[in-house]
C-alpha cells in the first residue's frame, strides 16, 4: 500500500475511531510541526516528515497501553510496507538509543521485549527520526508549545526515573542541531506557541475530565 497524505490519514482516523482520545490531534500538531521544519531543512521531504509525524503514535490505535504501542504501531506500518514508519513508530520514544531509556511501562510479552531492545539496538537513525522525536515535544493535543512544557508535562504523567533528565539533554541536542540546520529558531515556525505554552489551559482540563 502506497504512503500518501489519504492513506496515511484515513489509518489515523480508523485508529481515532477505535480508541479515541487526545493523542489523535496530538499526532496531527506533530505532523505539521515536522512539516513545517523540513520545508526549511534542503535534505528533507516536507510531505515525508509530515506523514511519519502522523503515524508515530498510530499503535494507539488497540486501546490505552504503555510501550506496546510502539510495537503495535511498528507492526501495522509494516504490514503496509511502510519501511520508515514503522522504524519511526518505536524510535520516536528512544532518543537515546538504549531500552533502558525507557520512562515507560513494557506491557508485552518477554520475547517483544527482546526484539525490541534488539531492533532499537541496531536501528540506524536519520534525521527524520530525530524530528519525529523533536516534534513529539514540540505539540501538545491543543496546538504547539515550548519543548519545556511538554517535557514537563509527560514527566507529571509518567513521574522523572533515571533516564528523564539524559533524555531532556538529548531533545535539546536535536533542537540545536535542527535550529543550526534552518539557521533560526523553531519557534518561529509554528504559530501559537505562546497562546498555547502560556495562556491555554483546555489541555490540563480535559485530562481531569
Amino acid at each position: 500500500m502506497e504512503l500518501n497524505r489519504t492513506t496515511a490519514e484515513l489509518e489515523l482516523e480508523k485508529a481515532g475511531r477505535s480508541n479515541p482520545g487526545p493523542w489523535v490531534d496530538h499526532s496531527r500538531y506533530v505532523a505539521e510541526a515536522c512539516r513545517r521544519i523540513a520545508a526549511r531543512c534542503d535534505h528533507l521531504s516536507e510531505e515525508k516528515a509530515y506523514l511519519y509525524g502522523l503515524l508515530h503514535d498510530i499503535g494507539r490505535y488497540p486501546g490505552v497501553t504503555s510501550e506496546r504501542h510502539l510495537l503495535d504501531g511498528y507492526r501495522l506500518c509494516k504490514e503496509r510496507g511502510w519501511d520508515k514508519a514503522a522504524q519511526i513508530c518505536i524510535s520516536h520514544a528512544f532518543v537515546i538509543k538504549d531500552i533502558s531509556s525507557s520512562i515507560g511501562v513494557f506491557d508485552m510479552p518477554d520475547k517483544d521485549y527482546k526484539f525490541m531492545e534488539q531492533f532499537i539496538k541496531d536501528a540506524v537513525y536519520d534525521d527524520y527520526d530525530r524530528l519525529i522525536q523533536l516534534c513529539d515535544c514540540l505539540a501538545l493535543p491543543t496546538g504547539f508549545c515550548l519543548l519545556e512544557k511538554r517535557l514537563v508535562d509527560v514527566a507529571l504523567r509518567y513521574g522523572t526515573p533515571p533516564p528523564t533528565v539524559p533524555r531532556w539533554k538529548k531533545v535539546l541536542e536535536i533542537k540545536d542541531m535542527f535550529e543550526n540546520k534552518i539557521n533560526g529558531s523553531i519557534y518561529d515556525l509554528l504559530p501559537g506557541v505562546i497562546e498555547n505554552t502560556f495562556y491555554n489551559n483546555s489541555y490540563y482540563a480535559l485530562r481531569k475530565q
